[in-house]
């Protein structure tokens, strides 16, 4: 199953759809999206991001695919096949490799703080914690190069062994394995969660829509950061979904298949929610409080409930899953960009790519430490620099730049992606939407970039 005679793909749709969502399906997934909807009034923010994952998600994740699949290559090598003669849009190839590289130039620590956290748990290092503690247990991880090094090598080393096994048997089948994992943790945790004692209210926070708490915070703001979060989560613009394309078959229409790539993204997401809203509720937390929520206010939850250390450890260990699901996605599109462009064998992509990610990775762990008085654009650290360059102009630009291309004759024309899209057993693209996906989507874009400038 592969989209080029003699290049590795898939040995099953399953195969496929796991690892792509697998990709998207994150830390902002599970620790974004809880403390995203708490601070945006919980239910009414929640309904909005389902409808701009089904208005803006699935489009731009169908204009990924096609272009991955109809040429058989990565982005630089799709562009430049699918492309008009004299034409530069494969330029945009090597945008996605450098923004791949400055991504888990972050991620891998944020990964590493997961695994630390687990292995913490795990270890029973949370015992004799009292509530004050727990904001030093993190404070004392931030000031630890060494502790932080040595998770985050850890995640990298086997994110490329994994990956040294090639597609099939390394990426498929390691992500099959990871995912399904992953679900099987969302579930005992929600029926944990469900069955606390005065998780009720968050829960009603959560599902039950608050017009009068939408209305406080600001239409406009929930109605932007529904938006944000949407766009954000599927990682589109960058190459990352289109590198799975590249390794697709033609039996099924890539609405379908992006459909389902989104509901799984979507569920896990929403899973959280059942997970961490009721159990703040249940031991009288607010659940708005920003990134600490997962490593001083859950880690307080768990060390006061019934079998915390079991609950905490399956807690990070599914953080972990999640992150490490997209670490070896990243680094297989970083992998085959090397391999398609300079015609390397895996392995030597593999050890060149290893070397830049531990490296370029060491800035961020510093940030926090040796490195703590470097500010750069705007003030930002290290980690939040690398993060907004990342999210709020490599992505919705890439995405852009995708649109554009697959639905203006100037780039590789609207004809040639609604047939691209609609090849195949499935749900089909309707060619009505053609004008909405020319002029409305690009603009529903911009506005992303320009909130997330501002």
């Amino acid at each position: 199953m592969n989209g080029e005679e003699g290049r590795e793909g898939f040995s099953s749709r399953l195969g496929f759809i796991l690892v792509s969502a697998g990709c998207a399906i994150g830390i902002g997934n599970v620790w974004r999206f809880p403390y995203i909807a708490g601070e945006n009034g919980g239910a009414i923010f929640v309904l909005f991001y389902i409808l701009f994952l089904i208005i803006m998600g699935v489009p731009a994740l169908t204009m990924e695919l096609a272009v991955g699949r109809a040429s058989g290559k990565t982005t630089m090598r799709a562009m430049q096949k699918l492309e008009k003669k004299g034409q530069f849009w494969h330029v945009h190839g090597w945008v996605c490799y450098i923004g791949n590289v400055i991504l888990m130039m972050y991620y891998t620590t944020v990964a590493g703080w997961m695994l630390s956290y687990f292995w913490k748990f795990h270890t029973g290092f949370f015992e004799d914690k009292k509530t004050e503690d727990m904001g030093h247990v993190f404070d004392d991880l931030m000031a630890s190069p060494l502790e932080m090094l040595i998770f985050m090598v850890i995640i990298v080393i086997l994110g490329f062994l994994v990956l040294s096994f090639g597609v099939q048997k390394g990426l498929e089948r390691v992500t099959k394995i990871i995912m399904l994992g992953l679900f099987g943790l969302i579930l005992v945790l929600v029926v944990n969660s469900l069955l606390l004692k005065g998780g009720g209210e968050g829960l009603k926070f959560y599902l039950m829509p608050d017009v009068k708490k939408a209305a406080a915070v600001g239409w406009g703001k929930v109605l932007t950061n529904a938006m944000n979060q949407a766009f954000f989560t599927i990682s589109l613009g960058i190459g990352a979904m289109e590198i799975f394309g590249s390794y697709m078959s033609r039996e099924y229409s890539l609405t379908g298949e992006a459909v389902r790539i989104i509901s799984l993204d979507t569920f896990v997401a929403l899973m959280s929610g059942l997970i961490i809203f009721p159990a703040c509720s249940a031991f009288g937390v607010e659940a708005d409080q920003g990134p600490s929520l997962i490593f001083m206010t859950l880690p307080h939850i768990f060390t006061n409930m019934n079998g915390g250390r079991i609950w905490g450890t399956m807690f990070f260990l599914f953080m972990v899953f999640a992150s490490f699901s997209t670490v070896t996605a990243v680094f297989e599109n970083l992998i085959r960009t090397l391999m398609d462009n300079l015609g390397w064998k895996r392995s030597r992509s593999i050890v060149i790519n290893f070397i830049i990610v531990l490296v370029t990775g060491i800035p961020c762990i510093l940030g926090f430490n040796l490195w703590s008085d470097v500010r750069l654009f705007g003030g930002k650290d290290i980690l939040s620099a690398e993060d907004f360059l990342v999210s709020n102009i490599i992505l919705p630009v890439g995405s852009i730049v995708f649109m554009v291309f697959c639905t203006w004759k100037f780039g590789w024309g609207v004809d040639n992606y609604m047939e691209e899209v609609n090849t195949g057993k499935g749900i089909k693209m309707s060619k009505h939407l053609v004008p909405y996906f020319r002029y409305v989507l690009p603009v529903l874009t911009a506005f992303v970039l320009i909130q997330g400038l501002i």
